[in-house]
């Protein structure tokens, strides 16, 4: 539904007499809001669970919508629709994410990318019957239908399963037993036993635990935002944010300025949306691939950078026929790195921070969707041209990947460097364990 709203990009510039920059801030605000307000969804999801996060997120964004379509003015329509609608989606999408995490510990990035194909299915759907309402009924009347079908996020919401993970113990065939001598001052524990799969927490000794907690997140839990590799994976996500919203908005517009018809333009957002869906899910199935599991940063990055590089050239490109080709790779590689951001995300911080860290990457994401639209409105309003769009939304998104493979190189060359300090440490260990030996042999001899 989100991205959906640059159909009416259009319809309010029309009604309200408004210039790009004004009309640019109601889907910014949609965009900001969701993200500004996923912490919340996080601590929601946190303090009761995801029925309640997702059920009350779609009440106030159907309530958004629905107050929208009676608005009279830009600025009702940048609470109704930019606030209250943004509010809505934050409660709704973040915990829902974070619970796929916690459904399924292999194949995460496939889960991950069969779960946000919805993005992509509802985009290819919704594109072409929003354009259809809105000839029927007016962009009022599409509004008041799409408040009805998004109140269908509290069924959505009802359908989440509340999951406990039952820890698995697997005990050894032979149980190991030394017994305490004088010569050795180590022994191990009897009857010891292998625990559960690494891939779920073992600090908590209870058997069974909720997937969420019952109280709001600790200070404890938010400790990952102090380190190095979460730090620079923040600042290219406010890069990432900063480019990738602009051709949703844009794209619509720009084509309507090429010549394109409305229908044509609206299902460019259908092609995008269906692609997205196989960027989703071949992408997460792919990374989920032994050869590939170890290198999902790298696919995160490739991803970035062919997405860029696709915004650096749709200047180029001023006809349907080739915005078709446009709409399939930038689709398809958007839906690849979203993909990606829970796993690589998870994968550099750790499962049990997850919901709490994807509440502060969403939010991340918050302040370049609140400003970068209206600021390429304003330079389309100046040089009556979308060139500076895309070529700003390249530029970010190659920045973004630049930034990344720098924090990715630093950290390899670290791990390199401990490996090197370690290795002759060992050597010295092994050394003197083999003097050792001699020496028992010498005495026994």
């Amino acid at each position: 539904m989100s991205w959906c709203i640059s159909i009416f990009f259009m319809e309010f510039q029309a009604h309200f007499g408004a210039d790009y920059s004004s009309t640019a801030w109601i889907h910014s605000l949609v965009d900001c809001s969701t993200m500004l307000f996923a912490p919340v969804g996080s601590l929601v999801g946190n303090r009761w669970s995801c029925r309640v996060a997702v059920m009350s997120g779609g009440v106030l964004s159907s309530c958004g919508l629905l107050l929208s379509s009676f608005s009279t003015s830009l600025e009702l329509l940048y609470i109704s629709m930019g606030v209250l609608t943004g509010l809505g989606f934050a409660l709704s999408y973040t915990p829902t994410v974070a619970l796929v995490g916690c459904y399924f510990q292999q194949r995460k990035a496939l889960a991950y990318g069969i779960a946000m194909s919805g993005s992509g299915i509802g985009t290819f759907v919704l594109a072409s019957v929003v354009q259809l309402l809105i000839e029927l009924y007016s962009w009022r009347g599409a509004l008041l239908i799409l408040s009805a079908f998004v109140a269908n996020l509290c069924v959505c919401g009802a359908l989440l399963r509340p999951i406990t993970v039952q820890k698995e113990e697997k005990t050894c065939d032979t149980e190991l037993t030394v017994k305490p001598s004088n010569q050795s001052k180590h022994s191990l524990l009897p009857s010891a036993k292998l625990s559960a799969p690494p891939s779920l927490p073992l600090e908590n000794p209870t058997p069974r635990r909720r997937c969420f907690s019952s109280c709001f997140l600790s200070s404890e839990e938010y400790r990952f935002l102090k380190t190095p590799d979460f730090l620079g994976l923040a600042a290219s996500f406010l890069f990432l944010a900063s480019g990738c919203s602009l051709p949703f908005v844009y794209l619509v517009p720009y084509a309507l300025s090429v010549g394109v018809d409305h229908q044509h333009a609206a299902f460019l957002m259908s092609i995008l949306g269906v692609i997205n869906i196989v960027g989703n899910v071949t992408f997460g199935w792919l990374t989920d691939r032994r050869c590939l599991k170890p290198h999902r940063l790298s696919c995160y990055v490739l991803s970035v950078v062919l997405e860029g590089l696709c915004c650096l050239f749709t200047p180029l490109l001023r006809s349907f026929t080739l915005l078709v080709p446009f709409a399939i790779l930038y689709g398809y590689f958007d839906g690849a790195y979203v993909a990606l951001i829970p796993v690589v995300t998870s994968d550099i911080i750790g499962g049990p921070y997850l919901s709490s860290a994807l509440g502060v990457v969403y939010f991340l994401h918050a302040i370049p969707y609140l400003i970068s639209p209206p600021i390429v409105g304003w330079l389309v309003d100046i040089t009556e041209s979308y060139t500076s769009t895309f070529l700003l939304s390249g530029a970010a998104l190659l920045a973004s990947a630049l930034i990344v493979s720098t924090v990715a190189g630093i950290r390899r060359c670290k791990q390199l460097t401990t490996k090197r300090r370690l290795l002759p440490l060992s050597l010295t260990d092994q050394s003197n364990c083999l003097s050792k030996k001699g020496v028992h042999r010498d005495v026994a001899s």
